[in-house]
């Protein structure tokens, strides 16, 4: 989707106060619902998904399973919102030897596993909404000893509720992000921590 065009600063693959947020998502529901819903924290439209089972209900970038995002920059970041549930979400990326590896990222993995294909981390998410910032390049070598080429594919389970997913090319301070990037909050949200060995 994004591989022939010029990637620096910040590319926003979700907004929830677009006009169509899911334009380039697909979405599978199974007892339960993915929704636009004003969150109070924020007094903001944000996207809830909600589901019984986090394996049956998610939402998915591309939307088609044949295409693949092409995207290069190296950090993924996600605004979501912590629901006191299980919550998981998948990247699935290229490295150098041309493979197709997924990391598989949920509150209720306790330990990091790697396998040949896929590595599972665990994710500790603060109360209310949290910024997730994962360093694909450093994830890529550190679990699979393979340098990163770019990001295919981007999968959010339930439940959570999602602000914003974008990639950038370094990690930014909040001074220095656009105003749109940010999510006004008091000072003392914390950042989750993604636990890997």
């Amino acid at each position: 989707m994004f591989k022939n065009k010029f990637q620096s600063g910040f590319l926003s693959i979700f907004y929830s106060l677009g006009s169509k947020p899911l334009l380039m998502w697909e979405s599978k529901v199974r007892n339960g619902h993915i929704m636009r819903v004003t969150d109070n924290d924020i007094h903001s439209q944000v996207l809830e998904v909600i589901g019984a089972n986090v394996s049956t209900t998610y939402i998915t970038c591309p939307a088609d399973p044949n295409k693949t995002l092409g995207i290069v920059l190296p950090f993924l970041v996600m605004i979501v919102k912590n629901l006191e549930q299980y919550f998981s979400f998948e990247v699935q990326v290229l490295d150098h030897k041309n493979a197709r590896r997924r990391f598989r990222v949920s509150n209720f993995q306790s330990t990091t596993r790697v396998m040949p294909f896929i590595c599972t981390m665990h994710l500790s998410l603060g109360d209310g909404w949290n910024q997730i910032q994962l360093n694909l390049v450093d994830f890529t070598k550190k679990a699979y000893g393979t340098n990163y080429i770019e990001t295919l594919r981007v999968q959010i389970h339930a439940n959570c509720r999602i602000r914003r997913v974008y990639f950038s090319d370094r990690l930014y301070t909040e001074d220095e992000l656009p105003a749109e990037f940010k999510l006004y909050l008091p000072i003392n949200s914390q950042k989750p921590e993604v636990k890997h060995t």
